[in-house]
């Protein structure tokens, strides 16, 4: 399953962007409100790619 987002500025005067997470990816990683993400960069095959997961608590 494939799903896309916009991405618009977080704050201006940074570089950083803000993203919707879409719903679909919030009840597969079931994310709630307050939770962490967990980024992860890698190059596969060439391409640019971002792993993301939920962050356990500890």
């Amino acid at each position: 399953m494939s799903l896309a987002s916009k991405v618009s500025i977080a704050r201006p005067g940074t570089l950083s962007l803000r993203a919707t997470v879409p719903e679909g990816i919030v009840a597969f990683l079931d994310i709630h409100e307050g939770d962490k993400l967990e980024w992860k960069m890698e190059i596969i095959d060439g391409e640019r790619v971002a792993l993301v997961r939920r962050k356990k608590q500890v």
